[in-house]
């Protein structure tokens, strides 16, 4: 990258660091289960809930009980049920036209970060009707106060539940972008550890590498604060110790219920620090071939991590000691190679692939998509252009 667009990106992204101690995060507050949610709802006067999930989580009966709860309680719902992997804009406006339809006051979203995210996207369009979604895209642009919203995450990894992005996916061009303002958060999160015992071995396994790649960006990049250091600790230990049991003896609800603290703590982490340019390939990957955004998070860390090099070694290195991969003792070359084995490691053991379909005539494109989408925002440990991260797909393919 040029001397000048280096300046820039890094100049743009001190600024946002700067103002972190004043931005409006908003804290989703944990709700204990779908009893709490109904009398929360019902103190609040809130008659129609529009419930946004996707077809499997809905066939699976997982909005079974929280729809009985709170039709018990005197809150009504209705369903929208077609969210699709990598959500679209078709999905969105879907979920906002039933909203208005309906007649509801309330939004819950059930399932992973695709029901979330489609949740998040409507709740944007609901309060701003005459905006095209596509003005939203980017930085700040929406603001107002979207209607009481609880998430409800069914997979313990995206940490959609605390952040205050939606990934859209334009359904002509598969171009994949981001809504991010600080009206997108939850106001509140049902933490129930049953909500993901139905989860299938290779999802509970590429959902908590997504998890683990949250906390991971939010601690190297240049963007960290006291809080969102502890927190990207405190998930990374936590993943470390649970997710391989979670993903071999999946009704464990002691570590059901520890990864999803997990997935809590690394998704208020990277809300608040950012990610880098493993979320900007995956993304370009979900958009271009559908690929699952946990799964290509997962393939892409440890290449990412050996591509930063040096310049994220330092801080790769103290995490690495502060989460119990290395001893304390370990210096930082042997410290941070112990944690790329560590993903490496745990990544073979669940079966997850050490590479991803991309077509290589696609990779200039694809290349531009992670740049335009990480450049200036992600405050990266080494900043890349678009020729630069084209490494990183020829790394990944197959």
């Amino acid at each position: 990258m040029n001397i000048f667009r280096r300046l820039f990106c890094r100049a743009y992204q001190t600024v946002f660091y700067l103002a972190l101690p004043f931005l409006p995060y908003r804290q989703p507050k944990p709700l204990g289960g779908c009893g709490e949610a109904a009398e929360l709802l019902k103190s609040k006067g809130k008659r129609k809930a529009l419930v946004v999930t996707d077809a499997g989580v809905y066939k699976l009966g997982l909005c079974d009980n929280l729809i009985a709860t709170l039709k018990g309680s005197g809150t009504d719902c209705v369903v929208y049920s077609d969210t699709v992997a990598n959500p679209t804009v078709s999905n969105v406006r879907a979920a906002a036209d039933l909203y208005a339809k309906e007649g509801c006051d309330c939004l819950i979203a059930v399932g992973g970060g695709s029901a979330m995210d489609c949740a998040k996207a409507a709740g944007a369009l609901i309060i701003k009707p005459k905006k095209s979604i596509y003005k939203m895209r980017g930085v700040l642009k929406v603001f107002g106060k979207l209607p009481l919203f609880i998430a409800v995450p069914t997979t313990a990894g995206t940490g959609s539940e605390t952040t205050i992005a939606a990934v859209i996916t334009d359904d002509k061009t598969r171009d994949k972008f981001t809504i991010i303002s600080f009206c997108l958060a939850p106001h509140y999160a049902i933490l129930d550890p049953a909500m993901t015992v139905g989860l299938p071995p290779s999802m509970t396994a590429t959902t908590g590498m997504d998890a683990l790649t949250h906390a991971v960006e939010a601690y190297i990049g240049r963007s960290t604060i006291r809080l969102t250091r502890r927190l990207a600790v405190e998930a990374v230990s936590i993943i470390r110790s649970n997710l391989y049991t979670a993903y071999t003896d999946g009704k464990n609800l002691h570590v059901r219920r520890r990864m999803q603290y997990a997935a809590y703590c690394a998704g208020l982490a990277f809300t608040i620090s950012y990610v880098g340019y493993v979320h900007a390939v995956a993304h370009s990957l979900g958009g271009k071939y559908n690929t699952a955004h946990g799964l290509a998070n997962a393939v892409i860390l440890p290449y990412a991590l050996k591509r930063y090099g040096k310049h994220a070694q330092k801080r790769l290195a103290k995490l690495s000691r502060k989460s119990g991969v290395s001893d304390v003792m370990a210096d930082d070359n042997t410290a941070a190679g112990e944690f790329i084995a560590f993903v490496e490691e745990l990544n073979a053991k669940m079966g997850i692939p050490t590479k991803l379909h991309v077509e290589e005539k696609d990779i200039p494109e694809l290349a531009r998509h992670a740049d335009k989408e990480a450049n200036p925002l992600y405050p990266v440990p080494v900043l890349m252009n678009a020729k630069e991260l084209e490494a990183l797909y020829y790394d990944i393919k197959e």
